[in-house]
């Protein structure tokens, strides 16, 4: 292969708003190429890089199959350890990381992150460009191909599929399992190599790429697009001898490995020789017989009578097809996808509609089957395999080929007794027709593998509420996903159905809407409920729906149906995810990750994820983020389910496992986030649950993010259980969240509700009221806020809690700070720091220095304060807080633009901008604009001041923060 290699350097580096950074740095120069067409290697100049161990290649190969776009961690853990990730798996790709990154610049520093494989946040990428890397290459090339015409496009063809050494990450799969963003790469290969035989073809110079086709070929042995061009490769470079033996390998192989005939493609490659120099005249037609076998048998293996089948029912073409609903409503933008699909230049022969029960998948079918029935002439089949009935219902592929093949009119005595005969001549008789074929409710892909027409122009439409994977197997075999309907759709079906009775009563039907959760099931049951009961208006249904709370019983007489239409999907589960399925609604809040439904069931966490697994093929939704949600009325069904067969005990373990877990993975959370004061280690479980560990502050504040109202949910309902130590754990844990978010009223309220729940524990209403304290200090509340802090310090002080004390004292001087009373500011920090010193609190004795610090300054001591500044923030530098840095930095910029050292001003202030944005502190990087917004104003220049207010308001786009009208203010009185 030929390495072009690529100089790879750091650029300089830049603030966020695109002014270059106080100290620009300029690393090594380093030449280094890349190759994943094959198995994974990098090389430096000419030398040959170790890339260590399999997972370090692994992470390595994903990097470069992205080609440049980042990977997140998450991504990288599911690729690694594909079910069952050991605690530390964040860390140990993080390790990696780190590896690679020193093969790749040997001089980088153990934290460094270099300039060739960057970090940003969560998730990884590497820095490749066009011909640093054989993928991006081979990708240039073939659309420099597909621009070109004749032997010049062949020529960028051959050069292309020259690059492949082998498969894509050849040598890294276990088990079996090869990563589908890896197989993708594949593909792109034999799609480029299905193109440069067809230009090969039409310029005459097949033998430049006749190589690649014969390699790609052995690597897809069942892959008739790319063995229909091999014929016509061999053929056309005079090696039609071999071409005639390719085919009959290729047909045995079908036959024996699929149990299918050749497809059309494949056929009329075979039948372009034998019309070589007129063989095809002297052999007779090549066209397959009605009835001939297509599974490698003889002739006459098959049935007496199974050869007299001549043009079966041409006559009378079966026309199966059930009637089209009369009030089929949307669905749109998926009937435009399917004709999308068939009208593509890659045959379509599969369609597969999944969702979830009542989604209305049957009645898409059949709707969208009458759409196309006219470009079936030679009928429709149908068959409803029943595949989530109880499992003697369930209609086997023997049960419904004989079905089929009586309907194309072959007797029964001469239909085959076996499964493989009868599919053989299913599809032999298919071969030479254009049918609609209809399969619905069916199970899985083995269910209906038998079913599909192995070639010719027929479509099968089938239905599943599960995501059938078979799919991705034969070629012209798409997925259609069927979602809820929106909320337009919803009310078109209700309109249709009832008709001016919507437009009356508008507000009941956005309610009925609302808890019909848009599943068209429900929403026909109401309909046809109302309609059939005239007295009963649709503010009556919505109230009654209302009143029902979310159980199935606010759907009167048609409870039924529901149950029924639902239990299909839950009898077809294994006992254990029928348990789990039941437990799920006693989690707080709608969707919920692995981890706590692990909790929740008292399973590992590799156990979860195969039973989420299974319910998610169809009674779950998996959305983009990895959590997984359920429907509204799936989980009322699921509630009465859990009533009905789990007994109290069983119920309220699940209720302790899931608050432990949460209450565990809290604390576990807020230690990234350095709180001031750290919260006191709660007891382990007793019921044996572990909280998630986190790799930092990232993924912390991440974590807070997607479960803050899971957590708010469980403070609320762990009091009302008698649960305060869940309570007021979770609470404190999310202050740090809260401030850093700006999210000062949701604070005051968790925290207020735990206060409630307490009881009579001194030691956590003590920290409760402290924390109520900052919210109400955050919410200018400042009186409320002392308030709290009295009640706190009474309770330390009876309690003996000198440390606590310390940390009172600090907030309070932080309040006479606000109040702009500085003397009795430093009065308490002097206390503070009397008291955290004594107790060897080197980080709470600091925060009352850099206090001490801001009142002398504000009384005019500018130098002096300057002093404790610079060695507040030297202490909060050696303890690593990244906070206190900044909260120093941003104090320390203020007195500077106080005794107008504007240079040391604007560079610290911008220092203080870079540090809060490392720890994601949005509230005070705004204070900080503020800040300069104020000095510029103060200096005579409103346009520089504008700016930054303006900044300011941006960072708290979204938040509840008070700032947001003081900066409005500002802003309002300097145009």
């Amino acid at each position: 292969m030929t390495r072009t290699g690529v100089v790879v350097q750091t650029l300089p580096s830049y603030g966020d708003r695109g002014k270059p950074a106080p100290m620009d740095r300029i690393t090594m120069t380093s030449v280094l190429s890349f190759a994943v067409l094959g198995p994974v290697r990098a090389w430096r100049g000419q030398s040959e890089i170790d890339l260590g161990t399999r997972q370090q290649r692994l992470i390595l190969t994903m990097l470069l199959v992205r080609a440049g776009s980042a990977v997140s961690v998450t991504e990288l853990v599911d690729l690694l350890w594909e079910s069952d990730p050991p605690p530390s798996a964040n860390n140990v790709v993080h390790r990696h990381v780190g590896i690679l990154r020193r093969r790749f610049e040997p001089g980088l520093a153990t934290r460094e992150s270099g300039s060739v494989l960057i970090r940003d946040g969560a998730e990884y990428r590497l820095r490749v460009d066009g011909e640093s890397l054989d993928l991006l290459r081979f990708r240039r090339l073939v659309a420099e191909a597909e621009g070109s015409s004749g032997e010049p496009a062949v020529e960028f063809y051959r050069e292309a599929l020259a690059l492949w050494r082998d498969r894509c990450a050849a040598g890294l799969q276990a088990g079996g399992r090869i990563h589908p963003e890896f197989v993708a790469v594949d593909g792109e290969r034999f799609a480029a190599v299905r193109a440069a035989t067809d230009a090969a073809l039409r310029a005459g110079c097949v033998h430049l790429v006749l190589p690649a086709i014969r390699l790609a070929a052995e690597y897809e042995p069942l892959d008739e697009a790319l063995q229909s061009r091999l014929l016509l490769a061999l053929a056309a470079d005079g090696r039609r001898a071999e071409a005639l033996a390719a085919y009959a390998d290729i047909e045995h192989r079908l036959a024996d490995e699929l149990g299918i005939a050749p497809g059309a493609d494949l056929r009329a490659a075979r039948d372009s020789l034998l019309d070589h120099d007129g063989s095809r005249s002297r052999r007779g037609p090549a066209r397959t017989r009605p009835g001939a076998p297509s599974n490698g048998t003889e002739a006459g293996s098959w049935p007496p009578g199974a050869l007299e089948l001549s043009q079966p029912s041409r006559a009378a073409p079966p026309t199966q097809l059930p009637a089209d609903h009369p009030y089929f409503t949307g669905r749109r933008d998926v009937v435009a996808a399917a004709h999308e699909l068939l009208a593509g230049e890659h045959r379509t022969t599969t369609l597969v509609i999944d969702g979830m029960p009542g989604v209305g998948k049957t009645t898409f079918a059949v709707h969208l089957a009458h759409r196309l029935a006219a470009r079936y002439p030679d009928g429709q089949l149908h068959a409803d395999l029943r595949g989530f009935d109880n499992d003697d219902s369930v209609l086997t592929p023997a049960e419904a080929l004989r079905g089929f093949l009586w309907s194309l009119g072959v007797a029964p005595a001469a239909i085959p007794a076996e499964l493989h005969a009868q599919a053989g001549l299913y599809r032999s008789i298919l071969a030479e027709r254009r049918m609609l074929i209809l399969l619905d409710n069916c199970r899985d892909w083995d269910q209906i593998r038998h079913l599909l027409p192995g070639a010719g122009g027929s479509l099968v439409i089938a239905t599943s509420r599960r995501r059938i994977t078979g799919v991705a197997g034969p070629a012209g075999a798409h997925p259609l996903h069927l979602d809820l309907l929106t909320d337009a759709e919803a009310r078109e079906l209700l309109t249709r159905r009832l008709g001016d009775a919507t437009a009356a009563a508008p507000a009941a039907v956005d309610e009925i809407i609302r808890r019909c959760g848009r599943l068209p099931l429900a929403l026909a049951l109401v309909a046809t409920r109302s309609v059939g009961r005239p007295g009963l208006s649709l503010p009556a249904v919505a109230g009654e729906l209302a009143e029902a709370d979310g159980r199935l019983a606010g759907f009167g007489d048609a409870h039924a149906d529901l149950e029924a239409i639902f239990s299909w999907s839950y009898r077809a589960l294994t006992p254990g995810a029928a348990r789990l399925f039941r437990l799920l609604p006693l989690h707080p809040n709608g969707e919920l990750s692995a981890e706590a439904t692990a909790a929740l069931g008292g399973l590992s966490l590799r156990s979860a994820r195969g039973l989420l697994a299974e319910l998610g093929a169809q009674l779950m939704v998996q959305p983009g983020d990895g959590r997984w949600r359920m429907h509204d009325l799936l989980r009322a069904y699921a509630v009465e389910l859990g009533e009905e067969h789990d007994d109290d005990a069983e119920r309220d373990a699940a209720i302790e496992r899931v608050h432990d877990f949460y209450r565990l993975s809290a604390y576990a959370a807020q230690l990234p986030l350095l709180p001031q004061v750290p919260l006191p280690e709660p007891e382990p479980s007793s019921h044996g649950v572990v909280g998630r560990s986190f790799t930092g502050r990232a993924d912390a504040m991440a974590w807070f993010a997607a479960e803050q109202r899971v957590l708010t949910d469980i403070v609320a309902r762990a009091g009302e259980r008698g649960q305060p130590d869940t309570t007021w754990q979770i609470a404190l844990a999310l202050q740090n969240y809260f401030q850093d978010t700006a999210q000062f009223k949701q604070w005051a309220a968790v925290v207020g509700t735990s206060l409630g729940a307490t009881g009579d524990d001194p030691a956590a209403q003590a920290l409760l009221h402290r924390s109520l304290a900052g919210a109400c200090y955050f919410l200018a509340d400042l009186d409320r806020g002392l308030s709290h802090l009295r009640r706190a310090r009474t309770l330390f002080d009876r309690l003996g809690r000198r440390t606590e004390q310390g940390h009172v004292e600090n907030n309070m001087a932080e309040i006479r700070l606000e109040q702009r009373r500085y003397h009795e500011a430093i009065g308490h920090a002097e206390a503070a720091r009397t008291l955290l010193s004594a107790e060897g609190n080197v980080r709470g004795a600091t925060t009352a220095l850099l206090a001490i610090a801001r009142a002398t300054g504000w009384l005019g001591r500018h130098l002096e304060a300057l002093g404790m500044f610079v060695e507040a923030r030297r202490q909060f530098e050696i303890l690593g807080d990244l906070h206190g840095v900044g909260t120093t930095q941003a104090w320390l910029a203020h007195t500077y633009s106080m005794i107008n050292d504007l240079p040391h001003a604007m560079t610290t202030w911008q220092q203080a901008i870079d540090t809060f944005r490392a720890v994601r502190a949005t509230h005070h990087i705004a204070e900080v604009l503020v800040s300069i917004g104020d000095f510029h104003s103060a200096n005579g220049d409103p346009a520089l001041a504008g700016r930054a207010w303006n900044e300011a308001l941006a960072e708290l786009d979204g938040t509840d923060s008070p700032m947001v009208r003081r900066i409005r203010e500002r802003l309002h009185w300097h145009r």
